[in-house]
């Protein structure tokens, strides 16, 4: 898996002022007008008034028609909620995952679907000293190994054919799939059986077991089981697809409330 490296932080102004409206509009609770942003802020009227333009057409900031004043938009609403819902998979996930990875004796992951990325949410790590981890937070490429063959074969075949020809298959190792026939077989196969093997696919020296989790509502998320290839033996994976798909089930229904 990926190791987050670190860069030198680049700011940029215009962002920072209008995060400073949103934050001062939140802090308030109440509508504020142009010239009153600008004094409490400091941000001359011409630079505020773009700023608040841009703010209320992505539905961030609302403007009220009578009194021409400034409130905080849905938007910001459906932003909190999307941020909730990933929260309540991680703690949903956890349970599962422990006990997962209690059994496995390898690390699990727990992430969403992000445009063409998966972003790991939560992780949980194996005991062992030989092991595979990487932070909460990090992007994997959609079609890394497991991962894109779980998320592709629950899409309808139409969107992922289009999606594999826009990008194609990269050869990231010698155990790529990069015949598209081939790997829409294993799409065909991760259908049927509701897990995703990755045979050193993605990384030299590293499989993975993946399953889909049915949430109630998007993103669509996934659970994976990562190893090094000395640990993780085709063998053992077979051994893991069951207890995984068990895993991705349990926090299925606990999303579901239950039910």
């Amino acid at each position: 898996m990926f190791v987050m490296a670190n860069k030198k932080r680049r700011e940029v102004p215009s962002l920072r002022k209008a995060l400073r409206v949103l934050k001062l509009l939140a802090k308030e609770r109440k509508e504020r007008g142009l010239s009153e942003i600008a004094r409490e802020l400091g941000i001359s009227k011409s630079t505020l008034y773009g700023i608040l333009s841009t703010l209320e057409s992505e539905g961030l900031l609302t403007r009220n028609p009578l009194t021409k004043r400034y409130g905080l938009g849905p938007t910001l609403f459906e932003l909190a909620r999307r941020g909730l819902e990933h929260l309540e998979v991680r703690e949903v996930a956890r349970g599962p995952m422990r006990r997962l990875v209690a059994k496995a004796r390898e690390t699990a992951f727990v992430g969403v679907l992000n445009g063409r990325r998966v972003t790991i949410l939560d992780v949980v790590e194996s005991e062992e000293d030989l092991k595979v981890t990487s932070p909460i937070g990090t992007r994997v490429p959609l079609l890394a190994g497991a991962l894109g063959k779980v998320f592709l074969a629950h899409m309808e075949e139409e969107r992922a054919r289009e999606l594999l020809a826009q990008k194609g298959l990269p050869r990231y190792t010698e155990k790529s799939i990069t015949d598209l026939d081939a790997y829409l077989k294993e799409l065909k196969r991760v259908r049927q059986e509701g897990v995703a093997f990755d045979d050193e696919e993605y990384l030299t020296g590293i499989r993975a077991v993946a399953a889909y989790i049915e949430t109630p509502v998007p993103p669509p998320a996934a659970l994976w089981i990562v190893g090094f290839s000395a640990t993780l033996t085709k063998e053992k994976m077979q051994e893991i697809a069951p207890l995984i798909k068990e895993a991705a089930e349990e926090i299925a229904k606990g999303l579901r409330g239950g039910t």
